[in-house]
């Protein structure tokens, strides 16, 4: 049989020292030339100014329509303060472009019968009312000049505008561009939206 084996190996000992690890270096404070994010940071009134200015959810329908309304509101203020202005950002799609905004400054650049009309057929039409014949059939004749004068006045008028819309506009979409014209030079001056932007006879 086989001899069994009498001196055993010893086993390894145990190390009583622990390996040391490699410790990571803390982060210290940045200093002043360190890159920052890139970009400055917002100072504690900007940051409570644009957190008051994010619109909560509505909690309710009320609170919904209440919010609805401010909003409503302040898009209508903005247009109607761009109607003075005529900011472009603000104005309604009407009178929106590069088009719409040629053609209201043909029109206010010069003088037209058309914008006298409507004080033009009040005093015709009070004149009518008194019980004279002479002073009726005056009126009636002057009534009668100017509806005649006034349309052809605005037909020269709107061929005018659409030979400038094709020659400083080829590529644009002239659609409802002279009527929009037109329809403008029936207005009284000052009742005029958006408003003016030049004197009759500035060159534009």
């Amino acid at each position: 049989m086989f001899r069994r084996r009498t001196t055993t190996e010893p086993a390894p000992a145990e190390s009583t020292e622990s390996t040391p690890r490699p410790t990571t270096p803390a982060k210290g404070p940045r200093g002043k030339g360190s890159p920052g994010k890139g970009r400055p940071t917002p100072k504690r009134r900007d940051a409570e100014r644009a957190r008051r200015q994010r619109i909560a959810a509505p909690r309710d329908r009320r609170e919904a329509a209440r919010l609805a309304r401010q909003r409503a509101r302040a898009e209508r203020a903005k247009i109607q303060q761009a109607l003075i202005t005529g900011d472009e950002r603000y104005l309604p799609p009407r009178d929106k472009g590069p088009v719409r905004r040629f053609c209201r400054d043909f029109v206010d650049s010069r003088r037209t019968l058309g914008e006298y009309l409507l004080p033009f057929f009040l005093v015709i039409f009070l004149a009518m009312m008194i019980p004279v014949p002479q002073v009726q059939l005056v009126a009636y004749y002057l009534w009668l000049t100017a509806i005649i004068i006034v349309p052809v006045e605005l037909f020269i008028l709107g061929r005018r505008l659409k030979r400038e819309l094709r020659a400083r506009f080829p590529n644009e979409s002239h659609r409802g561009a002279v009527l929009y014209g037109v329809m403008r030079a029936t207005q009284i001056r000052r009742l005029r939206l958006p408003k003016p932007q030049v004197a009759p006879g500035d060159t534009i």
